[in-house]
């Protein structure tokens, strides 16, 4: 199988998406190592920077240990920031074309969560709307490296 790219509308980027994990660990290389030409774009919520075109998290200068789909699920969320993103949409975006139980969503979203400790230190990243959806609430900036 081979990668899949997505254009994020809001963030105006490119995210390669790889259906295997060695596709993906490809991908990530050939990312970091494009062209200079176009920065790649950052978004900062938090003390969380999220490299899209790298398919990358950052807390400070750390990376955050998270599986594909939960970062995914993050890109999703931030596509579409301040916004109800139905539980649907979200599996049609991170599992396209797939049939798969509600759980794997719920799974993945947990593990999102945690990763940014959402609910802990006075931050609120995503909201749950029950048997709707989730929305991303954080305040958020986006930016090129450079700026």
């Amino acid at each position: 199988m081979g990668e899949v790219l997505r254009f994020i509308p809001k963030l105006g980027l490119n995210v390669r998406r790889a259906v295997h994990r060695q596709d993906m660990d490809k991908a990530i290389v050939e990312k970091r190592t494009e062209s200079a030409d176009v920065p790649p774009t950052k978004v900062s919520f938090g003390p969380f920077c999220l490299l899209p075109t790298q398919f990358l998290l950052l807390e400070g200068d750390k990376v955050v240990p998270l599986g594909s789909r939960a970062l995914e699920l993050l890109i999703a969320l931030l596509e579409r920031r301040g916004e109800l993103v139905s539980k649907r949409d979200l599996t049609a975006c991170v599992w396209p074309n797939l049939s798969v139980a509600p759980s794997n969503l719920t799974v993945h979203m947990t593990a999102l969560r945690r990763a940014l400790r959402d609910g802990r230190d006075g931050h609120r990243f995503i909201v749950n709307i029950p048997g709707r959806g989730y929305r991303f609430v954080a305040s958020v900036d986006v930016s090129g490296h450079g700026n």
